[in-house]
């Protein structure tokens, strides 16, 4: 039998295929939760679901409405019920100046870190209250200290993120006498395929600010997340935890 503080649980994580998303896979499945791996790459979510017991991958488009109400059908499917612990760690940048800045590159952040989580969230928040027992659960979005920071060349980005806080105070409102819980977590600046492409220069910048003096590791942020997906995390809702070295 699986043991650990997430036995029982199944854990439903979007942008599962790299970064924080894999990241959390790995350690919500420690913590003994059954895991669905989504993401738009499906062999990247597969490679992901590989390293781990108990889990499923599958192919996701966070933006549609249609591809998110298929998945909660199959995540329902696989094991007959609905996933206890949802998080969105979908997220995309399309850096540029405002004036410079394509209206599709504004259009595709929106829809994928803004739209994204609340597609997902609304479709298995939907999927989480019709369980006859009421069970409740975790729903834990993923924003980022961009939102408070506001860098130049980031409007799209950071008008999503923050929007992000937004909707989870106020998911947290609502859904709080349904017993889901719904917080986000702020990162600093993690060693991602998404920081990766940010030029050196810039991020040895970021470290120099950072008073740790280093970039983040994905399973820091995985940590907080697993944190907030238990029942340790029994009395937190509505919260935005900035988890960023202290990077301000």
């Amino acid at each position: 039998m699986t043991s650990g503080i997430l036995a029982g649980k199944i854990a439903f994580v979007t942008g599962a295929g790299s970064g924080i998303g894999r990241a959390t896979c790995r350690l919500l499945a420690r913590d003994g939760a059954k895991i669905i791996a989504a993401d738009r790459n499906l062999q990247a979510a597969e490679e992901t679901a590989k390293e781990l017991n108990s889990a499923v991958a599958l192919q996701l488009d966070v933006s549609s409405d249609e591809s998110v109400k298929g998945a909660v059908a199959r995540a329902v499917a696989q094991w007959q019920q609905a996933p206890h612990i949802i998080v969105n760690s979908a997220g995309i940048t399309r850096d540029n100046y405002l004036l410079k800045m394509p209206t599709a590159d504004f259009d595709d952040v929106f829809n994928v870190n803004l739209r994204g989580t609340f597609l997902v969230t609304q479709h298995f928040a939907r999927a989480m209250i019709a369980e006859e027992q009421q069970r409740g659960g975790s729903i834990v979005n993923l924003s980022s200290i961009v939102a408070r920071m506001n860098n130049v060349g980031q409007a799209n980005y950071a008008a999503t993120k923050a929007g992000v806080i937004s909707f989870t105070e106020v998911a947290s409102k609502e859904f709080g006498k349904f017993r889901i819980r719904v917080n986000c977590v702020l990162p600093g600046y993690i060693d991602t395929p998404m920081v990766a492409v940010v030029p050196d220069k810039i991020k040895e910048q970021v470290v120099q600010r950072c008073p740790l003096g280093r970039m983040g590791k994905p399973d820091e942020i995985a940590e907080v997340i697993a944190f907030l997906a238990s029942e340790k995390a029994s009395y937190v809702n509505g919260a935005a935890i900035e988890v960023t070295g202290g990077l301000k």
